[in-house]
C-alpha cells in the first residue's frame, strides 16, 4: 500500500512492509508472549486497503477557514498532520470527509470551533453518516453543511455534536441532528446491525466478520452465554439467533440503545437477549447467582478490572473466550483466569487492522476438571 504521509501520520506504523510479513510478524509476536500455546494461523484481513468503515479526522486546534488544518496526529506527537489521503479509510467516507472539510474552509468558521468529523459507512459504500463535532453550535457552520448537503456528497444522516470541554473524549454529551437518520445498516454473517457514529463497532467490517466467525465456533453450542463489554450486539445477537440464551453487559448508553434497536432488526425472539445497561464491574456481581456455559469478554485495551476476572472465575461457566485488542495485557491477565480455575485451551490471531502493530486476539479458557 502506498501512502504519500507514511512515515509521518502517526495512523499506519507499518510503512512499505509487505502483508504476509505483517501477519507472519504478528503471528509470531503472539507465539512469544504465549509460548506453550501454539496459537492457530492468523486470520488475515479480507482486505488491505479501504478498510476501515469509520473515518475519523481531527482539525488544528485554534485554526479557522483562513488556516484549516485536517487531519491525524503525527507519530508520537500531538500535532495534527494535514492529511490529503488516506487509503484505509473506505472511499466513500474519504469522500464525504474532504468534501466538508472543503466547504469549511471556503467559510467563516472562526479559530477554536472545529474538533473532530466522524463518518460511518457501510461495507458497501451505499449508507454513510457523519457527525461534526464543535466547541460550539456557531451560525458560521450554517452555509458549509448546506453546501454538504446540496453537493453529490450527501451522506444519509449529518449530525452537530458539541463538545465544549478538554479531555480525552472526542465526542460530547449534546448531538443535534441537522439531516436524514443516525445508524447505518450493515450486515454480520447475516445479522443486520444499526450503527451510530458514536457508537463503537468494528471499523474493519469483513475482518469482524471472520472474528465472529471465530467466537461463534468456540461459543456457539452454549445455551446461556453471559456478553460483558457487548457493545451494540457484534456476539450477542448472533449467539441468540444460533440458538443461545444471552445476557449482556454494556456500559455506554448509546451502545445499549444500538443493541436494542438490532434485537429487533433482527426479530430476536423476547427473552432470548437481557440487555444489562451498566459497569461491567457492577453488573457481574449481581449476576453472580446465575449460571452460563460461556462467557464472552471484549474489554476495552485497558483489558479487564481483576475485580471483573475474579467474579467470572466465580460464575464457573465450563468456558471463557476471551476477545483481546491488547495481547500484552491478555499475558499478563492469563495468569489471574487460570487462577481461578481455567486453562488456556485455544488462541488464535484476527487481523482487524493492516499496516499497524494491533492484533485482536481470541483466547479460549477451559473449566480445569475438579481432581
Amino acid at each position: 500500500m502506498n501512502c504519500r504521509h507514511f512515515g509521518v501520520c502517526g495512523g499506519c506504523s507499518l510503512p512499505g512492509v509487505p502483508y504476509a510479513r505483517q501477519v507472519a510478524d504478528k503471528q509470531a509476536r503472539l507465539a512469544h508472549l504465549f509460548p506453550d500455546a501454539e496459537p492457530a494461523p492468523m486470520v488475515p484481513s479480507p482486505i488491505e486497503e479501504g478498510f476501515r468503515h469509520k473515518v475519523a479526522f481531527v482539525f488544528a486546534p485554534n485554526t479557522g477557514s483562513a488556516s484549516l488544518v485536517m487531519g491525524h496526529y503525527q507519530a508520537g506527537s500531538t500535532r495534527i498532520v494535514r492529511i490529503e489521503e488516506c487509503p484505509v479509510h473506505s472511499d466513500r467516507g474519504n469522500e464525504l470527509a474532504f468534501a466538508l472539510r472543503d466547504h469549511l474552509a471556503r467559510g467563516r468558521v472562526p479559530p477554536g470551533i472545529l474538533r473532530h468529523l466522524l463518518v460511518r459507512t457501510t461495507d458497501d459504500g451505499r449508507e454513510a453518516v457523519a457527525m461534526l463535532v464543535v466547541t460550539a453550535n456557531h451560525k458560521a457552520l450554517r452555509a458549509p453543511v448546506r453546501a454538504l448537503l446540496d453537493s453529490p456528497e450527501r451522506p444519509d444522516g449529518l449530525f452537530i455534536n458539541i463538545h465544549d470541554r478538554p479531555g480525552p473524549y472526542m465526542v460530547g454529551r449534546e448531538t443535534i441532528r441537522i439531516d436524514g437518520r443516525a445508524p447505518v445498516r450493515e450486515d454480520v454473517l447475516g445479522t443486520s446491525f444499526l450503527i451510530s457514529p458514536t457508537a463503537f463497532f468494528q471499523t474493519n467490517v469483513r475482518a469482524a466478520r471472520e472474528l465472529l466467525r471465530v467466537v461463534l465456533n468456540e461459543a456457539g453450542d452454549a445455551g446461556r452465554v453471559l456478553d460483558l463489554y457487548s457493545g451494540s450486539g457484534l456476539f450477542a445477537i448472533p449467539l441468540a439467533r444460533s440458538g443461545a440464551r444471552v445476557v449482556a453487559v454494556e456500559e455506554n448508553r448509546q451502545a445499549v440503545k444500538d443493541a436494542e434497536a438490532n434485537v429487533r432488526v433482527n426479530r430476536v425472539p423476547d427473552g432470548t437477549v437481557r440487555l444489562v445497561a451498566a459497569r461491567t464491574e457492577d453488573a457481574v456481581a449481581r449476576l453472580s447467582r446465575e449460571r452460563f456455559d460461556v462467557v464472552v469478554l471484549d474489554p476495552p485495551r485497558q483489558g479487564c478490572p481483576e475485580s471483573v476476572l475474579d467474579a467470572v472465575g466465580r460464575l464457573g461457566a465450563r468456558r471463557v473466550v476471551y476477545v483481546s485488542c491488547n495481547p500484552e495485557k491478555l499475558a499478563v491477565e492469563r495468569a489471574r483466569i487460570e487462577r481461578a480455575g481455567y486453562r488456556l485451551a485455544r488462541l488464535r490471531g484476527v487481523d482487524m487492522f493492516p499496516h499497524t502493530d494491533h492484533i485482536e486476539a481470541v483466547a479460549v479458557f477451559e473449566r480445569k476438571r475438579a481432581s
